[in-house]
């Protein structure tokens, strides 16, 4: 039954409640608007709930397990070490809910509305929100899509119970035995490490000639690939998926590599070929929003579309897909709209896998600087002069600074290691506020840590290093 739809106004409407869409909404509510945000699913988005949280939280599982079986180098050995995968899941379910619940919190503590439902445009300015029950119309000055995107299925390994894509590998109610994973990006290698940690047999079909088809440099892939294989996981590049037998308890997939057609069986087979813009059936064409074939929105850069007052953010719009550029995109299209000078910058934007060792990359790489013409000097350091990698027994990898030749000025950084997601800050914030190799070299870091790294390859590029030999 539709009830009375008479319009209700608002300043800023946000069609999303992700990581870009919940963060877009409070922006503009301390700016001074009245916002609304919709949202059919959970509070969270992706990221929140079947994403970036959730899959950290099985991937620390994994570690903890992982330790505590191999840890006798250390004099450590323990005996009968059991996983309880009811108890992970249910603990990282905890984990998504602390979150999630903090989200309607925030939402609610900066008076911006929530409205469940599904979002349709009816024209530039006005857009119809439906659930189940209802329909709801509303009038706004300003709109924000942060729609997300969502797992692409190959039509030769459609889902079932068996054949997953990344929100089932997080929810699977045990550890598989065997494991096959079609897709070498960060998903893939993320979950594929979590679950060889617990001690599944997992088997990677790349298609290109490496993991994360050359989005990381090759000295940074070969670390992880080799820990992988330490694990007993098969990785297979050049590898083509063909199709998918599915059986009562498993699946047999077939694949080609070297000209030869190989089948593999396994309790499930992961797909993680990428994901698709959440951009149809929401009434963009009609309204006239400018998109690609892919259905990626174009738009300028304070995140305006091809209509003034509709700006997008996140998966839906062009570049990496990752929660903390749609969360910046977020706040630039609320201060855009409030009247700010707030422009993209992606340069600053860092990317990091959560695989073993952590990868983590900030502005230019050595190859992309040279391909512009950029006189640089590459600096590099490795973990294994480090006396903090060495108590914590982890000595694989290395960050390497990319520095501007004639003035040292930081213009990228690369990190293979432990705790390359935290450490990639610091060079994200020297990129970001115009530092040189200098001013890294000068910083006084604590000791023993892992950033002392960042400071140690500072003096490499200055040429002076202490820790190495020149």
């Amino acid at each position: 039954m539709v009830v009375g739809d008479f319009p209700i106004e608002t300043d800023t409407l946000v069609l999303g409640a992700g990581p870009g869409g919940y963060v877009a909404a409070i922006r503009a509510a301390q700016l001074g608007q009245k916002v609304t945000i919709v949202e059919k699913g959970n509070l969270g988005g992706v990221c929140l709930n079947v994403g970036c949280i959730p899959s950290k939280a099985l991937i620390s599982a994994g570690h903890r397990y992982e330790t505590a079986l191999h840890s006798e180098s250390l004099g450590i050995k323990a005996e009968n070490v059991t996983v309880d995968f009811t108890k992970v899941q249910e603990w990282k379910n905890s984990v998504v809910n602390k979150l999630t619940t903090g989200v309607e919190g925030l939402l609610k503590g900066n008076k911006v509305e929530i409205v469940r439902g599904e979002g349709y445009f009816v024209d530039a300015n006005t857009i119809r929100v439906m659930d189940e029950n209802s329909a709801q119309t509303y009038k706004f000055k300003n709109a924000i899509i942060a729609t997300g995107s969502r797992p692409i299925e190959i039509p030769t390994f459609k889902y079932t119970n068996r054949v997953i894509n990344s929100t089932g590998a997080l929810s699977l109610p045990e550890i598989p035995k065997k494991l096959v994973i079609i897709g070498g990006g960060v998903i893939g290698v993320e979950l594929g490490t979590a679950y060889a940690n617990f001690g599944t047999e997992v088997t990677i079909l790349e298609g290109s000639e490496e993991l994360f088809a050359g989005a990381f440099e090759k000295q940074m892939t070969s670390i992880v690939q080799r820990n992988l294989k330490k694990k007993g996981a098969e990785i297979v590049t050049k590898a083509l998926a063909k199709g998918v037998v599915e059986k009562e308890d498993g699946v047999v997939v077939t694949y080609e590599a070297k000209g030869e057609e190989v089948t593999i069986e396994a309790d499930y087979v992961l797909v993680t070929v990428g994901r698709r813009p959440n951009t149809d059936e929401m009434g963009l064409e009609q309204v006239g929003v400018q998109m690609s074939d892919r259905g990626v929105i174009n738009i300028d850069n304070q995140c305006r579309t091809s209509i003034p007052n509709i700006y997008a953010i996140g998966d839906i719009v062009a570049g990496p897909q990752l929660a903390h550029k749609a969360s910046y995109e977020g706040k630039i299209a609320a201060e855009a709209i409030s009247g700010h000078n707030a422009q993209i910058d992606y340069l600053g934007i860092p990317a990091v896998v959560f695989s073993d060792p952590e990868l983590a990359t900030v502005g230019y790489t050595e190859k992309q600087a040279k391909d512009e013409g950029i006189a640089i000097v590459a600096a590099k350091f490795p973990f294994a002069a480090n006396g903090r990698a060495l108590a914590l027994d982890s000595t694989d990898g290395f960050v390497k600074l990319i520095t501007r030749k004639e003035d040292g000025l930081v213009i990228g950084a690369q990190i293979a290691g432990p705790s390359a997601s935290d450490m990639i800050a610091e060079l994200g914030l020297a990129i970001e506020a115009g530092m040189t190799a200098e001013d890294l070299a000068l910083t006084i870091h604590a000791h023993p840590t892992l950033g002392e790294i960042t400071m140690e390859a500072a003096e490499v590029a200055l040429g002076s290093p202490i820790h190495i030999i020149k």
